[in-house]
């Protein structure tokens, strides 16, 4: 696709945690627990506030819809902050240090002052309503001559468990948030901006790792379309085709109003009417349960409500999306009935209902009550109204599918989402703080030192950059180690032990340096080490490891040890020839145990090899 016609313009904003002792606004540890060692819970109803200029931001006004009770567990490393039942502590000056640090690596310019300010959250992710939120930075440099335009500190959000129920265990780690200006223009210049700015982020240090410790969110528009918000990227790898499905969908959503426009379709709200009576004896077992049916003709619609504008996505998914926000699970639609226990002749007893011609759809929805059933009727309307409108791809917020496509969850907010934090005084960032912010050497600088310094393969030396153990390398280094032994060690040899079920997280660094040592010192062989190390991992001291898998073995001894097999094994090598080498070389180091480097091993047998074939 010819992106560039398509006028595809994105940004993204990457969320990531940072790796502090401590939350953003109390002095409870970052530690995530398991839901199962929950001490407490709690409840809570969030309803919008209104900003400083008496409006109600309309993504909240959105998730006002349904009232919903929240559900949150509590533990002993969590307090009454994230209960929001106390005001928050100063913000964390070892989170503040290091988001300073990162607008330093983008060059960016400090503000004199960081505010913190509320940012309107009402969907059960926090306890308060609200996320703080405080401005950094400001003006950063992309390699692509883009602009990182902000770098923020915020709270991290609750986790969720399951439906409305959230573990506090999370809320409250600080989190960075960048964001960049729309400069992107092909989904794999978005993709290639996201992995920049996550290795500036490792470069640190000081980031948490691991699955759901970065998020991307990302924004995208073009030509004839809208600005849409895709939250919760967190594959770095998806990000790309999240794009050229964004694209398809807008496209799609375009042609599809077209389409409809032609047709002289029309959404009239006149065109609602009960039907609870025409399905009394259904078979479906939701419209069974539904207290109240309610029917809507959308003429012109037929065959559209079905068309696929998305993998797996259809007009009535985007129709359904909206419904959901009064609280029901989904609606039925003529283009795709009968099914779901909905019978041929009830659908056709429907259609005559409804003065249905052949061209227009029929929407079918349920509630528990009149008043959800309007609502959800309002919803289809309201969304039906804009497939056929000017601006037929709303500005949006939606959530990313395991698929790479993507569903409503609400509008974009507005200004009226934030307002000032008045429990947490500013803090001041003078020149002093800014000059002696130092910035870390980026994680593809320390691969191109290493393969320059250390002759590491390339491959080897960019993975072990961006590994999490590159600290502990870089302290072997220090400690005299050879580079590729501790780098294979580190990234190959512990990875393959812990996809034998063996606990690895068990292995203490200081653990692994002293195998290392005693390898470098001549103690152990270097085959020694995955048999040494799975030891450990399970209770074993260095020491008892090491005496009981490579128990001292003198050159003399060795040596006798390769005579006795050489000679019990005369046959064999007559037959071999010099091929004998290999297998006697692995029963020999079966024999030692990983007494003993394999280069001396191969040294001895070869020249105990070549006696016995000449004869002498």
């Amino acid at each position: 696709m010819d992106y560039k016609t398509v006028g595809l313009t994105a940004g993204i904003e990457i969320h990531q945690q940072l790796d502090t002792k401590e939350k953003l606004f109390c002095r409870c540890p970052t530690t995530l627990r398991d839901t199962a060692e929950h001490s407490g819970e709690l409840f809570r109803y969030l309803r919008a506030t209104e900003s400083e200029m008496g409006e109600i931001d309309r993504a909240a006004q959105e998730e006002m819809k349904s009232i919903r009770r929240f559900q949150y567990f509590t533990y002993d490393t969590t307090c009454l902050v994230e209960n929001d039942e106390e005001p928050p502590a100063p913000l964390n000056d070892e989170a503040l240090g290091i988001c300073l640090t990162l607008a330093k690596m983008f060059s960016m310019t400090p503000v004199p002052q960081v505010h913190t300010m509320r940012k309107l959250v009402i969907d059960g992710s926090n306890t308060s309503g609200f996320q703080r939120t405080a401005l950094v930075a400001l003006n950063g440099a992309l390699p692509n001559g883009g602009e990182i335009e902000t770098i923020c500190l915020e709270e991290e959000a609750a986790q969720r468990v399951k439906d409305e129920c959230f573990s506090l265990d999370r809320l409250g780690i600080p989190l960075v948030e960048i964001t960049t200006s729309p400069c992107m223009h092909t989904p794999e210049e978005v993709q290639q901006m996201a992995e920049y700015i996550g290795m500036v982020l490792r470069s640190t240090g000081k980031v948490k790792r691991g699955l759901g410790t970065i998020r991307q969110d990302v924004n995208i528009s073009i030509a004839g379309g809208a600005r849409v918000e895709i939250k919760g990227v967190q594959e770095l790898d998806l990000i790309a085709e999240v794009v050229r499905r964004e694209v398809q969908r807008q496209q799609n959503l375009i042609s599809l109003r077209d389409t409809l426009v032609a047709r002289g379709a029309c959404v009239d709200a006149g065109a609602v009417q009960p039907v609870t009576d025409l399905f009394r004896e259904t078979k479906s077992a939701i419209l069974k349960k539904a207290k109240k049916c309610y029917a809507i003709r959308l003429p012109g619609f037929a065959g559209l409500v079905g068309k696929e504008i998305q993998p797996d996505r259809r007009l009535g998914s985007e129709i359904s999306d909206y419904a959901k926000k009064c609280g029901v699970g989904g609606i039925f639609h003529t283009d795709e009935l009968p099914a779901y226990g909905i019978t041929s002749e009830e659908v056709a007893c429907l259609r005559e209902h409804m003065k249905a011609e052949e061209n227009d759809c029929v929407i079918l929805v349920s509630g528990a009550s009149d008043k959800q059933a309007t609502c959800v009727c309002e919803q289809v309307l309201f969304r039906a109204n804009l497939a056929i409108s000017g601006t037929p791809v709303p500005e949006e917020t939606r959530k990313m599918l395991e698929t790479g496509s993507t569903a409503y969850m609400r509008p974009l907010p507005g200004a009226a989402r934030m307002y000032p934090e008045t429990d947490v005084l500013p803090v001041r960032i003078d020149d002093a703080r800014w000059e002696s912010t130092k910035v870390p050497e980026l994680l593809t600088v320390t691969a191109e030192r290493y393969v320059r310094d250390l002759s590491l393969d390339p491959a080897l030396a960019r993975q072990m950059a961006f590994s999490e153990r590159r600290p502990l390398f870089e302290r072997a280094l220090s400690e005299k180690l050879k580079a590729n032994i501790t780098a294979r060690t580190l990234l190959a040899t512990i990875k393959e032990i812990h996809r034998e079920g063996i606990n690895t997280d068990t292995l203490s660094d200081d653990a692994i340096l002293a195998i290392l040592h005693a390898v470098e010192k001549g103690n152990a062989a270097k085959e020694a080490i995955p048999d040494l190390l799975r030891l450990v991992a399970t209770g074993s001291t260095v020491d008892a490891a090491i005496q009981k898998l490579a128990p001292t073995v003198s050159r003399e001894e060795l040596e006798s040890v390769i005579r006795k097999i050489v000679t019990d094994r005369a046959a064999f090598i007559a037959e071999k020839q010099k091929a004998a080498l290999g297998p006697l070389m692995g029963v020999v180091m079966a024999e030692v145990r990983g007494s003993v480097d394999g280069k001396v091993v191969s040294e001895i047998l070869r020249k105990e090899l070549d006696k016995a074939l000449s004869g002498k």
